[in-house]
């Protein structure tokens, strides 16, 4: 996108030195004006990045001029051109808000360094103002964690796809790690080392996401005091991931679907198309087939974004995976809580691989959080976890040796117990009595797997003939 200046100056010669000048700069566009009640109107109905003005003019001079292009775009950098540069020059061209001030005669070196110097201040401040503003939910976790045949199936695909330039869309329950996947095609792509810019489409309000997404105009609305970047804009050369599709009003499906097509975006109350060179990553939660059949989701969208398609399994599907990610959320969380060494019993990790997960990664993440804080001493145990997760996961499948006369408590032990000894047993004899090969095919820390074997009284010895 080319910056915009506006050059104001009586005298023509002046005009076209700064013009020639400018013009070698890239991707800027100059437009001059020799009248400065000329230049106040421009400066009124159009968008500038930066003015260069003559601080001295017949009829309203640098000064008005300055002052009317404060009261449409206060963030608007000037630059005071000066035929006789003073100190008291600067310090009033200073006051009224000029970013610098130049002296006449000047080397065209000395505008075309200043020019780019606020014209780079000026896309700066667009960019944090747009950074400010934006929703961005934290990262579930900072790695993929998964040995599962599915997760697998997924690491190949994000390997395939990355590479390429094509537009992805991610699918999966909520707490999959959607954005994650996202980050990890951006990482491996040719656009790594450019911005990864996310959206959360159910966290901004109907009414702005027009604007967020890209970008308005000066005066486009109530309130629109100055041009603003729109997301997608600022998303050029890099990946644009749009979490939550489904979410987007139907009206704007339309409009992103334009832009898909046509990889150019018109700002809220602009006239230009902008050209966007950009990745975009879709994902959702939802049942896009049922959305289509209800007409809240445009199947041509579907079709444009659905050039790569990613499912993630939900958690409850690759239950082999959970004590992988028990290991990594446990070591991460008790290193910023400062509770090093710290370990969950045999007991809560079967509860934990029990347990449905409908939160799926998200959930287990924020239950093991809790499960931190809530430990005491060096271990986290059955008292430490959520009721409704004990509850749910130690529920009885069949009836134990005590009937239906046991308490809930009663059972739940007795059938952990028999599945741990079970477990160790044919692990002992598997691994002929290896200790190191047994921790390694159970994911459980040696000094963990000794204790269990230890409170069922099988020697590892025993298993080696």
């Amino acid at each position: 996108m080319a910056s915009r200046v506006l050059v104001v100056d009586d005298e023509e010669g002046m005009l076209e030195v700064c013009g020639d000048t400018l013009d070698l700069l890239p991707d800027v566009e100059v437009v001059l004006e020799q009248r400065s009640a000329r230049a106040a109107a421009l400066i009124a109905q159009e968008s500038f990045d930066l003015l260069i003005t003559d601080i001295r003019m017949p009829g309203m001079d640098g000064v008005d001029l300055l002052r009317v292009a404060r009261e449409h775009d206060p963030t608007l950098p000037a630059l005071i051109l000066t035929a006789y540069p003073t100190v008291e020059t600067a310090v009033e061209a200073m006051k009224l808000g000029a970013a610098d001030y130049l002296g006449k005669p000047f080397r065209p070196e000395e505008l075309q360094k200043l020019a780019k110097r606020l014209l780079d201040e000026r896309r700066l401040r667009d960019e944090n103002r747009l950074l400010s503003r934006q929703v961005e939910r934290a990262h579930l976790f900072d790695e993929i964690v998964g040995r599962s045949d599915a997760m697998q199936k997924v690491f190949g695909l994000i390997q395939r796809v990355a590479a390429t330039d094509a537009d992805v869309l991610i699918l999966g329950e909520t707490g999959t790690g959607k954005e994650l996947v996202a980050r990890s095609l951006h990482g491996r792509s040719p656009r790594k080392d450019q911005r990864f810019v996310p959206v959360d489409c159910g966290a901004i309000p109907d009414n702005l996401m027009e604007s967020e997404l890209f970008g308005h105009e000066r005066g486009a609305f109530t309130g629109a005091e100055s041009r603003s970047l729109g997301l997608l804009e600022y998303a050029s050369r890099g990946t644009f991931f749009l979490d939550e599709i489904a979410e987007l009003p139907p009206r704007l499906q339309s409009k992103l679907l334009r832009v898909l097509q046509e990889r150019k975006v018109r700002r809220v109350g602009g006239k230009d198309e902008i050209d966007v060179d950009v990745r975009v990553i879709a994902a959702t939660s939802r049942d896009l087939g049922e959305e289509m059949r209800e007409r809240r989701f445009r199947e041509d969208l579907y079709y444009r974004i659905n050039v790569a398609r990613i499912e993630l399994p939900p958690l409850r599907q690759r239950s082999e995976d959970i004590p992988l990610l028990v290991a990594h959320f446990i070591n991460r969380y008790a290193e910023q809580m400062g509770k090093p060494g710290i370990q969950l019993d045999s007991e809560s990790l079967e509860i934990l691989c029990r347990y449905s997960w409908p939160g799926n990664v998200r959930e287990l993440s924020n239950v093991l959080r809790r499960a931190l804080t809530m430990a005491r001493g060096d271990s986290i145990g059955a008292d430490d976890l959520p009721d409704p997760v004990v509850a749910q996961a130690g529920a009885p499948t069949s009836v134990s040796s005590k009937g239906t006369n046991g308490s809930f408590f009663d059972q739940r032990t007795d059938r952990i117990e028999a599945f741990e000894r079970e477990y160790l047993t044919g692990l002992l004899l598997r691994t002929r009595g290896d200790v190191n090969q047994a921790a390694a095919d159970a994911q459980l820390p040696r000094g963990t797997l000794y204790r269990l074997l230890k409170k069922y009284g099988l020697a590892p010895a025993d298993f080696r003939s």
